[in-house]
């Protein structure tokens, strides 16, 4: 028998940890930096990841036992490099795990790592398929690919869908690096960030933008202007990958970072979170660099190719960073009572990177992010930590 299909309308009022939604001629495109922002850096990492929708999610109300979900999602492909898997949409139900879809075609973003060239092929809308589902009036969430930019296209279920009520969760407002965008996760309920939410009580709004935690005033005003209780920033790793300052310029930036983000929020609880263990970089600087051997072996690796002599000129290491940050953090709560500071080791150290290493040298894998999403949790979002969630 044909399944009798409703359509409805994607309209902002189903999407939530988006900062912006696009219409495009096929759909509805989410952002996690606003137009302002985009505009102001030409950087095509910035503007690639900023679509990637982590922390996006489809929420409505239905009693549909079967949803279909059309999108165009754009994948990455690195020559030599074993194909990625497609992404992953994650449908949870009042809450719970309910399931996981992945959508084929789409377009393909090739990138040359030896080269950093970029090629665009277009390729058909897919379709994410949930079936099977109780017929009872219940809340859905589709989580959304968090390393695919997922364009909406058509969202058809077999019962009438109504947005779900404002969530009274207080909302987290979190800006990172690709960790805290999601780096290896396995799926994007399986980000760190989306792990400590659930276990916090938290509704997510993640900026965690691989890459590109740069400390970039763009960003700064987007963590000003979006409504939140709970508010953290995790810097470091990204400013060592770059190679893009010396500490003579980063204490002042991150000055200048916080004060913007106390414009919009002097009140609000600010965790400031420092790297968590990275061996390559540690004490040495950067910038990163592919690990050409590994890719000759089909493998995506990483190596520092800074000299650790040349800290003494300033060249920024997770260490150094580490120990400026604490200073920035002890200073300002002198007279920021509501500014805290986390060393991310308490969330991955040593012992964590013997037991579960970096596969890449770089990014945790799957298991890693839910520890430190758990350990985020119990440390920052408890009842007694820096960001003791409270109902709104």
């Amino acid at each position: 028998m044909t399944t009798p299909w409703t359509t409805t309308p994607l309209t902002p009022d189903l999407v939530r940890g988006a900062l912006e939604l696009e219409r495009t001629e096929r759909g509805l495109l989410p952002h996690r930096l606003p137009a302002r922002a985009r505009a102001q850096c030409a950087d095509p990492q910035l503007h690639m990841v900023e679509s990637q929708p982590s922390g996006v999610r489809l929420v409505f109300r239905t009693r549909a036992t079967a949803i279909e979900l059309d999108t165009l999602p754009t994948k990455r492909a690195y020559p030599g490099v074993p194909p990625r898997p497609d992404g992953v949409y994650d449908l949870l139900v009042d809450g719970r795990p309910a399931g996981s879809a992945s959508v084929t075609g789409g377009d393909t973003l090739t990138i040359d790592m030896t080269t950093g060239a970029a090629e665009l092929t277009s390729g058909p809308v897919g379709t994410a398929r949930f079936t099977g589902l109780s017929a009872e009036d219940k809340t859905v969430e589709i989580w959304l690919p968090h390393n695919e930019t997922t364009e909406l296209v058509a969202l058809r279920t077999d019962a009438p869908v109504e947005p779900a009520p404002a969530s009274r969760r207080p909302v987290w407002l979190h800006h990172g690096s690709s960790i805290s965008h999601g780096s290896d996760a396995a799926s994007p309920t399986g980000i760190w960030p989306a792990v400590a939410a659930s276990l916090g009580g938290v509704e997510l709004v993640n900026l965690g933008l691989g890459g590109s935690a740069l400390l970039d005033p763009f960003t700064a005003r987007a963590l000003r202007d979006t409504p939140a209780d709970l508010i953290s920033v995790k810097l470091g790793i990204n400013l060592v990958n770059t190679d893009l300052m010396r500490l003579r310029a980063f204490g002042p930036a991150v000055h200048g970072f916080l004060d913007a983000v106390r414009e919009g929020h002097p009140d609000t609880p600010l965790l400031v979170v420092s790297p968590i263990l990275c061996p390559m970089h540690e004490d040495t600087p950067g910038p990163t660099m592919p690990d050409f051997s590994a890719l000759s072996e089909g493998r995506l690796a990483f190596r520092a190719a800074g000299d650790p002599a040349e800290t003494a000129q300033g060249r920024l290491t997770l260490n150094a960073i580490r120990e400026e940050l604490a200073r920035i953090v002890a200073q300002r709560s002198a007279e920021d009572p509501h500014l805290h500071l986390l060393d991310g080791r308490e969330l991955y150290g040593e012992a964590d990177f013997t037991e579960l290493p970096l596969p890449d040298g770089l990014h945790p894998d799957g298991a890693a992010h839910r520890r430190i999403g758990e350990r985020f949790a119990a440390v920052a979002l408890a009842s007694d930590g820096p960001l003791a969630p409270r109902a709104r």
